[in-house]
């Protein structure tokens, strides 16, 4: 049996060439750089911020604590800071020295303010844990390429599925204030 061959020349014996064996390519890997990874952090910034005052918001429903609102402005600020923070240290060192950088300061200046907010060292403890987890996550969800958004879409099912799970037995009553 012949085998034509792209050039127009044949093959005679086909059993006696692997020819599948043959067949060779190039995949270029295309490394994001810092620029890139700055952007796509901020493309999560309306889930971070978003799940920051989630915390904050659980907080103030489970342990029946006020949380004023320009208190919740000030958290909003910091928040934001990350991001001015992470673009302009990243200019000067990697990425990912930028990104603990800029976490660890707006995450201590979080945990600070909460600490006065909340006058317990426990929440405060855990509204940092929860923080660090949150960052930790979009930090290792910025690091991948091809499962970003498997592992991101994972993660906010865990996460939506815990907050159900915490607010389950928050009665509320027509007005959407605690009972």
């Amino acid at each position: 049996m012949k085998v034509l061959l792209p050039t127009g020349r044949y093959w005679r014996d086909e059993s006696k060439y692997n020819l599948g064996g043959s067949a060779f390519g190039v995949r270029l890997l295309l490394p994001m750089d810092d620029y890139q990874k700055t952007t796509r952090s901020a493309k999560y910034a309306i889930m971070t911020i978003g799940l920051t005052f989630l915390i904050f918001f659980l907080v103030e429903l489970i342990n029946k604590q006020r949380i004023h609102p320009f208190q919740y402005t000030l958290v909003g600020l910091a928040l934001c800071l990350f991001y001015i923070l992470l673009v302009s240290i990243s200019e000067h060192l990697t990425f990912n020295n930028a990104y603990l950088f800029a976490s660890v300061i707006v995450i201590s200046m979080i945990a600070l303010y909460s600490r006065t907010i909340f006058n317990q060292s426990k929440l405060t403890s855990a509204l940092c844990i929860t923080l660090i987890a949150v960052y930790g996550f979009v930090f290792v969800t910025l690091q991948l390429t091809d499962y970003a958004l498997l592992l991101g879409s994972i993660g906010l099912a865990i996460i939506i599925a815990t907050t159900m799970y915490l607010t389950r037995n928050i009665q509320w009553d027509r007005d959407g204030v605690l009972e």
